[in-house]
């Protein structure tokens, strides 16, 4: 899939959160990758957002000098008590899926949260959420290695096994590694809308956000590049004329393969079915224009290949659990 990414200058935000400051775990055996996500969307300097961006700060769990994967030895800006102040905590991370959270860091935790505090996990954080009984009846989800660990562990939480991340309000939770920064951006635009999480995704070199689950990186062998070059000119029409009418049939003659032949190194090579593929497809074009246009939204039901604003808003529902309608308001930039 190919995604156009809005280039954005001068994207200065007007809307100050209520309590700006993200402030990141950090504990022994730290998961370095998932915390340079947290690092490198929150902290970095960003003149372009104007006075009222993101501040940020590291609370240490263990006491001392911190050692974090590869090496990498840190001190942090304090302890647990920086919660305390925070409006977002992020748990990039956690030193080992069966390893006990401590005490004293489920005690600040649900402080945090009765104070109305936005909590969120990238991958094996999410043990960390779990042990705090946050999650019990919620939906969750993590590394696609750990779901069904998750969930032995934890029966009382609604594991979700086949998602980039799930927003409920206050406490979020992200898949794999690469999934935090997709989680991480969402914040971005609930926070600043669509214009300043396109800005901080084209500084990352990443699309502003993906469709598609997890399902799609597991135990997926790598196409050939025989079979990259003859989907690829099918995924690129089907981008250019997202609003027609495209059937297996079809499909499978543009690339000149049989429709079983097609369904099949189709799915081997995306690690989805045709149908699911252009699902998605037309929901991020639809998201898009949602965004970034004033179309109406039987318009964008048009071109985007629905049809009808009943079908797309039985797809946003089915797929997003919200509404054209209610989407534009969230992500819409402000002042637009």
């Amino acid at each position: 899939m190919t995604y156009s990414v809005k280039i954005v200058t001068n994207v200065a935000v007007d809307n100050a959160l209520k309590n700006p400051l993200v402030v990141a775990l950090a504990y022994d055996g730290l998961c370095t990758f998932e915390f340079g996500v947290a690092a490198e969307i929150f902290s970095l300097h960003r003149p372009e957002m104007g006075n009222n961006w993101y501040r940020f700060a590291v609370a240490g769990v263990d006491a001392g000098e911190l050692r974090a994967t590869g090496g990498i030895r840190f001190v942090v800006d304090g302890g647990l008590e920086l919660l305390e102040q925070a409006g977002t905590i992020i748990v990039p991370g956690w030193r080992g899926a069966e390893t006990p959270v401590p005490p004293a860091l489920c005690k600040a935790l649900l402080a945090a949260h009765q104070r109305g505090v936005r909590l969120l996990s990238i991958c094996s954080g999410v043990f960390v959420l779990a042990a705090t009984g946050l999650l019990d009846n919620q939906r969750a989800t993590t590394h696609w290695r750990y779901t069904d660990m998750l969930q032995q562990r934890y029966p009382a939480i609604q594991v979700t096994p086949d998602v980039l991340y799930i927003d409920n309000g206050n406490v979020l939770t992200s898949a794999g590694s690469a999934a935090g920064i997709d989680l991480c951006l969402h914040l971005v635009r609930r926070d600043y809308g669509s214009a300043a999480a396109n800005s901080v995704a084209r500084r990352l070199v990443v699309p502003p956000h993906r469709d598609g689950g997890q399902a799609q990186f597991i135990e997926q062998a790598v196409p050939v590049a025989y079979e990259s070059h003859r989907l690829g000119p099918l995924l690129d029409y089907l981008q250019a004329n997202i609003a027609g009418n495209h059937s297996v049939a079809s499909m499978a003659k543009f690339i000149g393969m049989s429709p079983r032949t097609f369904l099949r190194r189709f799915e081997a090579a995306t690690g989805t079915t045709p149908a699911r593929w252009l699902l998605a497809a037309r929901l991020a074009r639809s998201r898009d224009l949602l965004e970034n246009s004033r179309m109406s939204v039987e318009k964008i039901a048009e071109q985007t290949g629905f049809g009808s604003a009943a079908t797309l808003r039985h797809h946003f529902r089915s797929q997003l659990a919200t509404s054209p309608a209610a989407y534009r308001k969230t992500f819409t930039s402000p002042g637009a």
